[in-house]
């Protein structure tokens, strides 16, 4: 069965609240989306939701996809990704109701029916960042996760530690270098690495599945590091090395008006071997990264990391769901490290582990997202 023939047969269930799963895009992270994509189409709840899977081609087009998760998979051979279509899918609005249309060249455009939420499971820019929550916005279609402002601050690292700092939570030394920094004044921008003292991780300031991530340990590799960090993003933060075990906590929105409920906190321990930190061939490729959780730390400890979750969670006015990263330093202090506002949701992603470990089933959690995205009104709130 095609994935038009899917949509089509959908539409003989009208109490079904319809969920469009959209995946791909054009961020250097569009594999990882197509991965969480194939999660989340293999463990929603068919019986209860109406599912439409669009995927968004590297060029932006928007096409109806398939349903089948093989095809979003992971292997060790290939990447997936989303395929052009000479069929084009938009959202708009007509009558009152929010449609999925169907058009082509030299075709009558195609009403596919209404849509009621949105399940935007893209990682990286112009999708992550607060573009594609503006547009469902602007359509006035609701959808899971973090508003237009609290996804841009969370995928923007510098402003992200900016709002960080205003709330009163502790992150470590850092620096911001633009484009034009960069490109003006390298000099001035190696004297403040050199300041933050070495080893120092040089990131793209807006990418995240620690893609063009580096580690540096003297100058004489900084240029590089930049220049490959510059290829995913001309904005960078270079933050100084944490001596500090890598703790994770999963937050998910309350419900009506509720405080943010918080998971017990994970830990990522990577295999030894190739991998000095836990980069994108750790997390997606050679399975070197575990979880343990809940992680080993004292009672207080664990209390303090979700309290501080929840208090990131809300300092960039998150909804939905986010996870937040933590260094647990040898002293007992917590750092933070940054929220991820549209994590990596794979069943054997860290956010959905956490909260198996806490109560809450992967299939659970999917049905929790969409209920909180349905109950949730669109513009300003």
């Amino acid at each position: 069965m095609t994935a038009a023939d899917k949509t089509n047969q959908s539409q003989t269930s009208p109490d079904k609240p319809r969920v469009a799963v959209l995946f791909g895009g054009r961020s250097s992270e569009h594999a990882v989306s197509c991965v969480t994509a194939a999660g989340v189409l293999g463990a929603i709840d068919r019986d209860k939701y109406d599912v439409v899977p669009i995927g968004i081609v590297k060029s932006g087009q928007w096409v109806l996809a398939s349903g089948d998760t093989a095809q979003w998979s992971l292997s060790a051979t290939s990447l997936p990704e989303v395929p052009p279509s000479a069929q084009t899918v938009s959202l708009t609005e007509i009558g009152g109701e929010h449609q999925l249309i169907v058009t082509a060249p030299n075709e009558v455009p195609q009403e596919l029916g209404t849509v009621d939420v949105v399940f935007p499971l893209l990682h990286g820019p112009f999708g992550e960042d607060g573009t594609i929550q503006g547009l469902l916005e602007l359509s006035d279609t609701r959808y899971v996760g973090a508003g237009v402002l609290a996804s841009a601050v969370g995928m923007d690292k510098h402003f992200m530690k900016v709002v960080f700092e205003a709330a009163g939570l502790k992150v470590g030394p850092y620096i911001a270098v633009t484009d034009r920094q960069w490109r003006n004044d390298p000099e001035s921008v190696r004297k403040q690495v050199d300041l933050l003292g070495f080893p120092v991780f040089v990131k793209p300031a807006r990418a995240g599945s620690s893609m063009g991530i580096s580690k540096v340990d003297s100058l004489d590799g900084l240029d590089a590091a930049i220049e490959a960090a510059r290829e995913h993003d001309p904005k960078l933060v270079i933050e100084a090395g944490i001596v500090g075990r890598e703790i994770e906590c999963a937050v998910l929105e309350g419900r009506g008006g509720d405080a943010p409920r918080t998971s017990l906190p994970g830990e990522i321990s990577v295999a030894a071997g190739e991998h000095e930190f836990y980069d994108f061939q750790a997390k997606y490729v050679d399975d070197a990264a575990a979880l343990s959780c809940p992680a080993d730390m004292p009672e207080e400890a664990i209390a303090r990391v979700r309290e501080l979750a929840a208090a990131a969670f809300d300092s960039v006015g998150a909804e939905g769901l986010s996870r937040v990263d933590f260094f647990y330093t040898p002293d007992g202090d917590l750092i933070i490290n940054e929220i991820n506002t549209m994590p990596g949701f794979t069943p054997k992603s860290m956010y959905p582990q956490m909260w198996a470990a806490t109560g809450l089933s992967y299939p659970e959690l999917i049905d929790e997202l969409i209920h909180l995205a349905l109950t949730r009104k669109t513009g300003l709130r």
